[in-house]
């Protein structure tokens, strides 16, 4: 089953689940790679214009891993077979670069409507933090933004086909699966929730993609 996997998608497969299990491993000898290769705030200290690649191949946790491969496995076998090996890693790669700057440019706003410029330090539940620390906690990881590229790359492609969502019992066409997702990615960016998720990311994957394939068919 694994040979019949496309050649990019499967060496994607192998470079985000070694990555992580170098992440486990390091991180028992004191050595975060997520701190070292995820993307950090623009304007924090330990940020680097090559995390906007690496931080792809960084994850938070076992299942941020496995469901990112998932949806990987499951659509870009898809789209890989359907426009060529190089032209779905171009597309890939660049959706999720394009997500890491949407996230950039969302945390940009969200540290200049706080005001954050004019200050020092920060009180984070009764501790004084430098606000160099606190910005170096705005880190994100995952391939998320990648995959959500896909998605998109997906229901274009094949807006007619149909597929079954959980816990839907019934099957849905891909245009319709890549608008729900879309939706519900939209209103949890436009929501108070704080739960971590780099959902402008997702949405700016999304956006990148929709772009380039655009661009493809003109």
């Amino acid at each position: 089953m694994f040979r019949q996997i496309p050649p990019i998608t499967k060496n994607l497969l192998i470079i985000n689940v070694l990555a992580f299990f170098a992440h486990v491993v390091l991180k028992d000898r004191g050595f975060s790679m997520n701190d070292t290769f995820g993307l950090h705030f623009i304007m924090a200290s330990d940020f680097q214009f090559y995390q906007l690649f690496t931080y792809m191949f960084m994850h938070a946790n076992v299942s941020h891993l496995f469901f990112n491969m998932f949806a990987l496995w499951m659509f870009g076998c898809t789209i890989e077979r359907a426009w060529g090996s190089q032209r779905f890693l171009a597309f890939t790669l660049l959706c999720g670069v394009g997500a890491g700057i949407f996230q950039e440019l969302a945390q940009f706003v969200s540290y200049a409507v706080q005001g954050l410029a004019a200050y020092d330090s920060v009180n984070i539940s009764g501790m004084i933090m430098s606000m160099d620390s606190y910005l170096n906690q705005w880190n994100t990881v995952g391939f998320s933004g990648a995959v959500y590229g896909i998605l998109l790359g997906f229901g274009m492609t094949y807006p007619e086909e149909r597929i079954f969502v959980f816990p839907l019992p019934f099957p849905i066409k891909g245009k319709w699966f890549v608008c729900i997702y879309a939706a519900i990615e939209l209103f949890s960016a436009l929501g108070t929730s704080n739960d971590n998720v780099a959902h402008i990311a997702h949405l700016g994957g999304m956006v990148v993609g929709f772009f380039i394939i655009r661009y493809w068919k003109y």
